[in-house]
């Protein structure tokens, strides 16, 4: 998943000490539970889709509201982290996603999916607002020359967050048999609302559960000693302006990239399980479809430290462009056949989602100097993508059915092939 950070120099106060290791540990927490709850999301998507009985237009709403959460709150995040510092940052990012999946508990009472929406909304704010705190924080956290493997790791959690967050929901939520939309066009008002509250009501306990847990990890984080973080603003960023960072090409096209590829990643993960209960892929009910989804974003996982390690003998550029056309390949043949052949490859896209976001997002602010910041607000504001295209998606899968709508996600990751190999490239 997609990090942002605020455009300040930052150092941890000497007179700290220099045992970081509980510390490190206990923000790494943060991206675990970040990755698992938004992975939730494509549990969410079948389960609220049934419910109330929604196209995937209109289920997609629900990645639109998430990620549209990020482009706007993610500038907001930067001044109240400069306002109230690294850790108390984190401590009402943790409470704004506590309140957010406390709002589940009477968005499923009533229920209404609009509710639903603002709950998202709220969780995904918080989750910005980690997002913005927690990564600058990891990366000085320790000596400078080790801050990349510190990323890494923690990254990796972020990763196993998202891997075990399909199991949960399957177990949890995913719980009980739907009815087909024949059959609940077949009853009365009154059970038709008896049964949306039923099957709503399953997702009010595990996120209540989030909920306190995510007030503990606050209470935690505000009584740990944490090392201090002095912020000191980069006066030298501050010269450049965003108008000069925009007259780089290869930033505006990783940008174009950045936004592509987190819709492409973003949609197919929504997709899986509705995806694998068609007939002629796998037939599959939602609570076993919804373990598998857990290899698509397992593969990430794995493909981060091959990438890593693949990285370091080949080209940034030639790399990304090489994953890039195997995922196009791989959403190709998703599309042309059928069957186990068409649910192994699209499950295997996520492998080699693995290097994408860090490596487009790399390439695009290369070469910036002073207009680093700025090119990194741009890509950061490019996450966007994650609520726009799964939208795209639905409306394709409402018209021409959900296996042909995978071509969307197909033509982004040709974009990306291009940039990999030709667009990232700058005098």
């Amino acid at each position: 998943m997609a990090s942002t950070a605020p455009s300040i120099e930052t150092h941890i106060d000497a007179s700290q000490g220099g045992n970081f290791k509980i510390p490190l540990a206990v923000v790494t927490m943060l991206f675990f539970m970040w990755g698992f709850l938004t992975c939730l999301n494509d549990i969410l998507v079948p389960h609220l889709k049934a419910v109330f009985d929604l196209n995937y237009t209109q289920v997609m709403l629900i990645q639109f509201t998430f990620f549209t959460a990020y482009f706007i709150m993610s500038i907001p995040s930067g001044k109240i982290i400069n306002l109230f510092g690294y850790q108390k940052g984190i401590v009402i990012g943790l409470l704004t996603a506590g309140v957010g999946t406390f709002l589940f508990y009477p968005a499923a009472s009533v229920p209404s999916y609009p509710l639903f929406l603002t709950a998202l909304f709220v969780l995904a704010s918080g989750i910005t607002l980690l997002q913005v705190a927690a990564n600058p924080y990891v990366a000085v956290l320790g000596k400078s020359e080790t801050a990349s493997s510190r990323l890494n790791l923690t990254q990796a959690f972020n990763s196993l967050g998202t891997t075990v967050a399909p199991y949960f929901g399957g177990l949890f939520i995913l719980t009980t048999t739907m009815l087909t939309l024949d059959e609940m066009h077949a009853l009365n008002p009154e059970q038709l609302q008896a049964y949306r509250l039923l099957e709503a009501s399953s997702v009010q306990v595990p996120y209540v559960g989030l909920g306190i847990a995510l007030l503990v990890l606050a209470f935690a984080m505000a009584k740990f000693k944490l090392p201090v973080i002095a912020a000191v603003e980069d006066h030298h960023a501050k010269a450049g302006k965003l108008k000069d960072a925009l007259k780089h090409r290869h930033l505006v096209l990783g940008a174009v990239g950045i936004f592509l590829y987190v819709g492409a990643e973003v949609s197919i993960g929504s997709f899986l399980v509705n995806f694998f209960g068609q007939p002629e892929i796998a037939g599959l009910k939602e609570a076993a479809a919804a373990g598998f989804v857990s290899y698509y974003w397992g593969g990430a996982m794995v493909g981060r430290f091959i990438g890593s390690a693949l990285l370091q003998k080949i080209n940034a550029g030639k790399l990304l462009g090489i994953f890039a056309l195997i995922t196009c390949g791989l959403v190709f043949t998703t599309v042309f056949t059928t069957g186990h052949i068409a649910m192994w490859t699209i499950l295997s896209v996520g492998l080699f989602n693995s290097i994408m976001f860090p490596t487009i997002f790399t390439l695009g602010i290369d070469g910036l100097g002073k207009l680093t910041s700025q090119g990194s607000s741009v890509l950061i504001m490019a996450i966007v993508g994650g609520a726009v295209i799964p939208v795209a998606q639905g409306a394709l899968a409402d018209t021409y059915g959900i296996q042909t709508a995978f071509i969307l996600p197909a033509v982004c990751y040709l974009y990306i092939v291009y940039y990999g190999f030709i667009g990232s490239r700058h005098n």
